[in-house]
């Protein structure tokens, strides 16, 4: 049996359709894989990810390090069902990979601030943290001496959410693009063994993110809907009701009174449109698909409210990014695709 060099799948010679596949016999990678890497083309779609409980009732019973990763932009999507249960006194070393596409004013206490107060109020317990950029091997050298020194003798396991950045990171790490990495979620198919610097790693499939808005996208539309660069704040300052649309994806409508402010962190590829609450509706309706795009794959969209909170709060959505409301701000009301997450959380920055 030969594995995939690049995302761990059984290759196989018979079905294009399916993992694994490959025409060319004795080849290093699976043709997904190679077509990934050279000319970024996706031909299986596995971007659904495995099932959380699949991937953490394999990995419960090894001695391990676990080295999770989780993807900082989309921080919220990157928290996995039943890991506090399932991986309790397990040792934890967290690498928040994608720092770079915060805000570069923004310090690495602050982050961190965040991140251990998100972690207490989901119940995680972690050993260690480590920002990581996505496009430098900023924080490999970090991760390195960190598993050399909690790891011990035992094998490491990187695990985390499909599209957290897990290959990209142990290509940094090796010093070398061996595992496939992309853009679309689910390009690691199986647990796949390397080593690092004498070190035995073990790469995981990446678990499944249902709740996330690239899920329901279309899969051309992942070029405009991730950012690839350092987000820049857009700032408005409203007065009375807004809504805002995130291109055909998302709409949001605050309940303002005379002074607010509200800063959405999105990628800059996604054209944000503004109006009056009043007139939401039509302009929705009149615009939707046209100049209110991207859009999702299926027009079903689910709508949540809250009383805000925290002075500052977040309206996360799940793989989209999120926006940030302060001042005279009595509620916020979230019209999501049908399935996409979204949380309210005391402001990340």
């Amino acid at each position: 049996m030969t594995l995939c060099r690049g995302c761990g799948a059984v290759l196989q010679y018979d079905n294009p359709s399916a993992p694994g596949y490959t025409p060319k016999q004795g080849s290093a990678y699976c043709q997904r894989c190679f077509r990934l890497i050279h000319y970024d083309d996706l031909t299986v779609s596995m971007r659904t990810g495995i099932d959380p409980d699949s991937v953490l009732d394999r990995i419960r019973p090894m001695d391990a390090l676990i080295l999770w990763v989780v993807d900082l932009f989309d921080f919220e999507a990157g928290m996995i069902p039943g890991l506090a249960r399932k991986l309790d006194g397990k040792d934890i070393l967290l690498v928040c990979t994608k720092r770079d596409l915060l805000p570069e004013t923004v310090s690495h206490e602050k982050v961190a601030q965040f991140v251990f107060r998100r972690l207490k109020e989901y119940g995680i317990t972690v050993k260690e943290l480590i920002l990581a950029s996505g496009k430098d091997s900023t924080g490999v050298q970090d991760i390195m001496e960190a598993v050399d020194r909690l790891a011990k003798e035992r094998p490491t396991v990187v695990m985390g959410r499909a599209n957290s950045g897990k290959s990209t990171l142990l290509n940094r790490m090796l010093g070398e693009a061996v595992l496939t990495s992309s853009r679309y979620p689910g390009t690691t198919l199986d647990f796949n063994e390397i080593t690092i610097n004498g070190r035995q790693f073990v790469d995981t499939p990446g678990i499944e993110i249902e709740g996330s808005i690239l899920m329901c996208a279309e899969e051309a539309d992942l070029r405009t809907i991730l950012p690839a660069a350092a987000v820049k704040p857009q700032i408005f300052q409203i007065h009375g009701n807004q809504t805002f649309f995130i291109g055909g994806l998302a709409r949001v409508d605050i309940r303002a009174g005379a002074k607010a402010t509200a800063v959405f962190y999105i990628s800059e590829k996604l054209r944000l449109h503004r109006t009056k609450t009043e007139k939401a509706d039509e302009l929705w309706e009149k615009h939707y698909g046209e100049l209110l795009q991207p859009v999702p794959a299926e027009r079903a969209f689910a709508v949540q409210t809250v009383k805000k909170e925290f002075p500052k709060e977040d309206a996360v959505i799940d793989g989209l990014g999120w926006l940030c409301v302060s001042g005279d701000v009595s509620g916020i009301t979230v019209h999501a695709p049908k399935g996409v997450s979204v949380t309210f959380r005391k402001a990340m920055l």
